[in-house]
């Protein structure tokens, strides 16, 4: 059986408040999924997810501030997050949005969703809790420039699994997209307690478990789904960033979720 490849997603970029924010959409004419990734990714990190889900769900997935090809932004507040989504959404003019949020992402998510709720028909989040308390300083130590790709690679260590999609060539040398005392600064506002915005809403929601996930506990993870109506929950067997330590995994438990809106 002669396999159908699937197009390349279209980069654009649209500008809020002065910042230029990068998304990809791999178009078609199914309804559409909202893509936000965690902290040191990008949009791209959900190329395989998009491609399992065509045609029945086009899949626009954002480089949020500070990461991707996006531009820095002046702040990474809780705010400043939900406000970017929520202008892509009006930028393309999408309804009936179902919103995916791995990590950061996650957090993200259930706050657009909190805010704005006339905006999100459902969600789906990847290993995050309520109550977050995570430090990222380790990441201080990643070099800002190395002379070759090789050389980067060699210098970011076992940090570079998670990083493969971050790194660049400058005009000065390979480095990352993202800058690790942003990353630092992002996560501070990301910690503290947000089960008012988990429970805010009651659309339909799927909340995925990495099993052997250490920023999610499977305690936490069931007692959200518990508390919150209309919540599905689904395990699988992986860490953190469940999406790509088993893309078909994901991808399945995602389609079935998607499959009874």
């Amino acid at each position: 059986m002669m396999s159908i490849s699937q197009p390349e997603p279209a980069r654009a970029a649209m500008t809020v408040g002065g910042r230029r924010l990068s998304y990809l959409d791999f178009g078609g004419p199914g309804r559409s999924l909202l893509a936000l990734h965690g902290h040191f990714n990008e949009g791209r990190t959900f190329t395989n997810l998009a491609r399992a889900l065509a045609p029945d769900w086009r899949v626009v997935a954002l480089d949020q501030r500070g990461h991707g090809f996006s531009d820095r932004g002046s702040d990474f507040s809780r705010a400043g997050y939900v406000n970017d989504a929520a202008a892509l959404i009006a930028h393309l003019g999408l309804s009936d949005v179902v919103v995916l949020g791995h990590s950061l992402g996650g957090v993200n998510a259930y706050q657009l969703a909190a805010r704005h709720p006339d905006l999100v028909s459902a969600l789906i989040i990847e290993d995050i809790g309520t109550e977050i308390d995570d430090d990222l300083s380790f990441c201080l130590t990643w070099p800002h420039r190395a002379p070759t790709r090789t050389a980067l690679v060699e210098q970011l260590g076992d940090s570079v699994r998670y990083l493969t999609d971050a790194i660049r060539e400058y005009p000065d040398g390979w480095g990352l997209a993202f800058r690790p005392q942003d990353m630092v600064t992002s996560v501070g506002q990301v910690n503290g307690n947000h089960w008012d915005d988990w429970l805010a809403t009651d659309c339909p929601a799927l909340l995925i478990h990495g099993t052997r996930s250490d920023t999610l506990t499977a305690e936490h993870a069931k007692a959200m789904a518990a508390r919150r109506p209309n919540t599905e929950f689904a395990e699988l067997a992986t860490g953190h960033t469940v999406h790509e330590t088993d893309p078909a995994g994901f991808a399945a438990t995602v389609g079935a979720f998607l499959a009874t809106l």
